[in-house]
């Protein structure tokens, strides 16, 4: 009989997976079903070695570091270094280690998301709005995490099932089949969640239908389909009874802020588990010992980018020493009491640029310049004017740069799908266009020989 690990804790106060309950217990009634899908939410952000938790092992830190807004402070930093300079290999190192915990973190996720899904479908106890709800949030779960695993590494294994028998022999899934599988449970999960508009608890740490509306959104906006990017990304923005721009900048990044649409929790405080975010843990430089201290900052282009009256290089970027720049979106390095601030996932300015690629692409180009100047305009900067396609675009990308940077790989991705990544990085010298994709971690293809390598490892 299948086991799962969750607390049962209120999803609030999340603490430390604590004890084991089997498959017919979790799913014996309403009660203990949520308490298993809050579990799942849990796993999130549950260890230092997980891809969604903004800890040096995440996607924040490692899809920034490739896509070169963030920097290792030292150039022989042995995890870091690898990624910024594009040598991940797949030797016993440090880079390799931290690719590992990323690809392994990630399928824990979906294997425990198809637990979740599994029980629930199977289950004759738990009542149908509660049961359409929490598969609902089980199946966005595993299309995020597919969007990043696609992302990252291309080809992956399509792991649908809780057997072992399959999945520790699985093949490699085209992307194609990938991103439909991403966009058939995404579509699935608005249906479910049609009822679902507001936030369980008022913690924007629960999925709804909007939360599924704008990845959604976001998924066709990789997928290049302009005309339903649009239109979900217009749902999302036309909700401005929960979301909203917010005019002070210092406000965005708190806990269920209402420029959220989605964030993750840390877990609940101890002695052990501080409560701050571990992307303020990570980036924020401070002063040790007469020094600063920290190992990565913002790079010099990035801080080249900005206009010196732009809100977001007074608020969202730390300064030490006067030549150290770091991410200050988050605030509070260190502290155990009530949390103020979560990590962001996905927030309400996004689908404004969402939008705004989208009508580009769709030759409306006013409507496009409107969302576009809706972020600039929130930075404290002069609208932007054109009447050409392309230069409409290059603004929009060089907002997406100022606006997402140091948050979940958003400008590796965008550098990757929109084909510049092998223009801006030709002149690095270690650079090869198989460099787009992560490797497949050695260790997995040791315990499954049907897993090919990626070109280039």
């Amino acid at each position: 009989m299948l086991t799962f690990i969750f607390s049962c804790e209120s999803f609030v106060e999340i603490d430390t997976p604590n004890f084991q309950i089997t498959t017919e217990a979790v799913f014996k009634d309403d009660e203990t079903a949520i308490a298993a899908v809050k579990g799942l939410y849990n796993q999130l952000y549950h260890n230092n070695t997980g891809f969604s938790n903004g800890w040096e092992n995440s996607i924040t830190v490692l899809a920034g570091l490739s896509g070169g807004l963030i920097s290792p402070r030292s150039t022989l930093h042995t995890k870091f270094s690898p990624y910024s300079q594009h040598e991940i290999n797949t030797l016993n190192n440090p880079a390799a280690s931290a690719n590992l915990n990323l690809w392994s973190s990630a399928y824990n996720i979906i294997y425990l998301t198809n637990s979740v899904i599994k029980g629930l479908e199977g289950s004759t106890k738990i009542s149908a709005d509660i049961k359409n709800k929490l598969i609902g949030q089980a199946l966005f779960i595993r299309a995020f995490t597919y969007f990043y695993l696609v992302n990252l590494y291309g080809d992956v294994p399509l792991l649908l099932t809780t057997d072992y028998r399959v999945n520790t022999i699985a093949f490699r899934t085209s992307t194609n089949e990938i991103w439909s599988q991403i966009e058939a449970d995404l579509d699935q999960s608005i249906s479910l969640l049609n009822n679902q508009t507001e936030y369980n608890e008022g913690q924007r740490i629960w999925v709804n239908k909007f939360v599924a509306m704008a990845l959604q959104a976001r998924v066709c906006l990789f997928l290049e389909k302009w005309s339903k990017a649009e239109e979900l990304s217009s749902k999302v923005i036309e909700n401005s009874s929960s979301y909203e721009l917010l005019e002070d900048l210092n406000q965005v990044f708190l806990k269920n802020s209402k420029e959220t649409i989605w964030q993750i929790s840390p877990i609940k405080g101890s002695s052990i588990y501080p409560t701050n975010t571990n992307e303020a843990t990570v980036f924020i430089i401070y002063p040790r010992f007469g020094r600063p201290f920290g190992s990565i900052e913002l790079s010099n282009s990035l801080i080249a980018e900005f206009e010196s009256f732009d809100k977001r290089k007074s608020d969202w970027i730390g300064q030490s020493n006067d030549i150290l720049y770091y991410p200050y979106k988050y605030k509070v390095r260190n502290f155990y009491g009530d949390p103020t601030e979560y990590s962001m996932v996905i927030r309400f300015a996004e689908q404004f640029l969402i939008r705004a690629e989208a009508r580009t692409y769709l030759n409306n180009l006013n409507g496009a310049l409107v969302d576009l100047n809706k972020i600039r305009t929130r930075a404290g900067l002069d609208e932007f004017e054109s009447e050409s396609k392309e230069i409409i675009l290059e603004s929009i990308y060089k907002e997406r740069k100022k606006e997402l940077f140091s948050e979940w790989g958003h400008h590796w991705f965008d550098l990757k799908r929109t084909k510049r990544a092998q223009i801006i990085f030709k002149d690095n010298h270690t650079w090869e266009d198989t460099d787009l994709f992560y490797p497949i971690p050695e260790e997995e293809r040791m315990k499954n020989p049907n897993l090919s390598q990626n070109l280039g490892y």
